[in-house]
């Protein structure tokens, strides 16, 4: 540790008190069931800092925890501070330890650094039990000097709280509430500082065995100019003790263990009994100083409070694609509680502040304990795609949290989740695709170019399908697209589009198209299997009411031929000898008698044998 060098600063600096780098003290956690707490802790100094006629401090102390055998702890705190920018790093009962969080405040008119921390030495405390703790390597030699030459605020000390569970203790609430925030009068000016803490999330249920515990650093057993400590309710009270007078509560003492020599440091518990009402739910301390340099780490309130306290956890949901309806699993805890749960506490749903369903818990949920259910919301058309859900616990559907059942807090009963609905994904119309007729509507189609163009996102995903159940199901695609062949057209084929955990169907024809028949004009009718006849691809089974007729090169008609006869040989019916016709140049007259070709097709063919 180095020490901080001062700077000058002006006399109109001088009258002002400084508060910079402070923590203001607030709500730290909340602990609720049989429980209570007690402090134990120990000054490094030697003597009050006021009176040391030359200045020294030790680097370690001890204290003594003693718990009754029926005490079980819970959990124990450690603070420790003294004057300079800091030491962070300790040892308890040998134990290294860093600090979880750590304060630091400039104070008086010297504007000095003074420091606090905190650590959670729960596990520790549990495994050692009673006995002596003795906090060492706490050094702030190097600042001594300088603080006890300044205004003698030289000092150092540390507290551990202890919140324990005893079975025969009624059901109390631990409020435990930190920071670092100090008074810094001026004696010499007459300037009396003063400092509210607000202490909130309270509940009172009785005010039997209520009590307030401070840790505190600095106080002075001789300085009680204007020195007071008081605790507002529905008035305000003086708090006072044995050890503490009403004009000097921050004396050096500690009234666990009936110290009055804890040397510039204070652990002090007063019963507020007297002071608390049933119901309350929050109060004030109050400090006020016009001497004495007093610093406020923690306070503490022990009240009783057997109330429950109703959470609701959205747990998972469904959502299906195109469904407004939403199945929902939610746990309502009853944790950090003084009393059960009732059955049949109300619970609201909400989409964008629109209550969209109800449900209710169905059995008394214990102190520490849950209860696991189940519902469906509908969300209306009016709620957009994307909106907000919120579960609201003791709620009875009129967007609140008072609902029928008073609870430890009213303000942290609700759970909210960001829900986006799930659409099918939009998608490109695709036209009919065509391709020649191979005969009674047959084809043969490459349907690959379709992937790309339906989608409208490239993150999509498609595939094709014969019948819309494998489309809906995801099940059967289609896996040669390029060279697909349809024996009866027209064909649906039905797309699947995927996005996002929802998926659209669409679909597109595959269609024939009678396609110009291709001649092939050259006949030999020797039985060689090659070219034995007059062979019109693209022509039988397709223009099914085609007329062929060929002629000579005179204009003779020698052959007529439909669908139901075999292609021409060359044989003629009124032919001579062979009624084969010689070989030679022949012309055909080809009606389709399609509306697609209304003119006939005609040509030449070479007849050879």
């Amino acid at each position: 540790m180095t020490l901080k060098n001062h700077f000058y600063i002006s006399l109109f600096m001088l009258l002002l008190p400084l508060f910079s780098r402070s923590q203001d003290i607030a709500l730290y956690t909340q602990i609720n069931g049989r429980y209570d707490f007690t402090f134990i802790g120990n000054t490094m100094n030697p003597n009050e800092n006021s009176f040391q006629t030359t200045p020294s401090i030790f680097t370690s102390s001890s204290a003594n925890l003693n718990l009754s055998s029926n005490d079980i702890i819970e959990r124990a705190y450690l603070y420790w501070a003294g004057c300079g920018t800091g030491d962070f790093d300790i040892k308890l009962n040998g134990n290294d330890l860093t600090a979880d969080i750590q304060y630091n405040i400039i104070g008086t008119s010297s504007e000095l650094n003074y420091f606090s921390a905190f650590k959670d030495i729960t596990s520790l405390v549990q495994s050692t039990g009673n006995g002596i703790y003795t906090l060492s390597d706490l050094d702030v030699n190097s600042f001594i000097s300088e603080y006890f030459n300044t205004n003698r605020t030289n000092f150092a000390g540390w507290a551990i709280l202890v919140v324990y569970e005893n079975t025969n203790l009624p059901l109390n609430q631990i409020n435990i509430y930190q920071g670092l925030e100090a008074l810094s009068p001026n004696v010499n000016l007459g300037f009396i500082d003063s400092k509210t803490i607000q202490l909130d999330n309270l509940y009172l249920i009785s005010n039997s065995g209520a009590k307030i515990g401070f840790i505190a650093w600095e106080g002075d057993l001789n300085i009680s100019v204007s020195e007071s400590l008081k605790l507002t309710t529905n008035q305000t009270y003086t708090l006072s003790n044995t050890l503490n007078p009403p004009i000097n509560a921050f004396n050096g003492t500690n009234t666990e263990a009936n110290l009055s020599n804890m040397y510039n440091m204070d652990l002090d518990i007063y019963s507020i009994e007297n002071y608390v009402q049933n119901g309350m739910t929050s109060a004030t301390v109050s400090l006020e100083s016009g001497q004495d340099y007093v610093m406020l780490n923690t306070v503490v309130t022990k009240l009783n409070s057997q109330l429950p306290d109703a959470t609701i956890v959205l747990e998972d949901y469904l959502l299906t694609c195109n469904s407004r309806e939403i199945p929902l699993n939610y746990t309502v805890y009853n944790v950090n509680s003084t009393e059960i749960l009732a059955a049949n506490t109300p619970i609201a749903f909400y989409a964008d502040g629109i209550l969209v369903g109800t449900s209710q818990t169905q059995t008394v949920i214990p102190i520490g304990g849950n209860e696991i259910g189940n519902t469906l919301v509908t969300i209306p058309n009016t709620i957009p795609l994307n909106f907000t859900l919120t579960a609201i616990v003791d709620d009875i559907g009129d967007g609140t949290s008072t609902g029928i059942i008073t609870e430890l807090v009213e303000t942290n009963n609700d759970f909210t989740l960001n829900i986006s609905l799930l659409v099918s994904p939009e998608f490109n119309a695709l036209a009919p695709l065509l391709s020649c007729n191979l005969g009674l509507s047959r084809g043969f189609f490459d349907f690959s170019d379709y992937e790309q163009q339906v989608k409208t996102d490239a993150l999509q995903s498609v595939t094709f399908h014969e019948t819309y159940e494998d489309a809906l199901q995801a099940v059967n695609p289609i896996i040669n697209i390029t060279n697909y062949e349809a024996q009866t057209t027209p064909k649906e084929i039905f797309i699947r589009i995927e996005d996002n955990d929802c998926f659209a169907v669409t679909s597109f024809l595959l269609q024939v198209r009678n396609c110009p028949p291709v001649v092939y004009n050259a006949v030999s009718p020797n039985n060689d299997n090659s070219n034995d006849t007059f062979f019109i691809d693209g022509l039988r089974d397709i223009f099914v009411n085609f007329r062929l007729e060929i002629y000579n090169r005179w204009g003779k008609l020698l052959w007529i031929g439909d669908n139901n006869k075999p292609d021409w040989n060359g044989y003629v019916s009124d032919g001579i000898g062979t009624k084969i016709a010689p070989d030679g140049t022949y012309y055909y007259i080809l009606y389709l008698n399609d509306p697609s070709y209304p003119e006939p097709l005609n040509g030449y063919l070479y007849l050879s044998k």
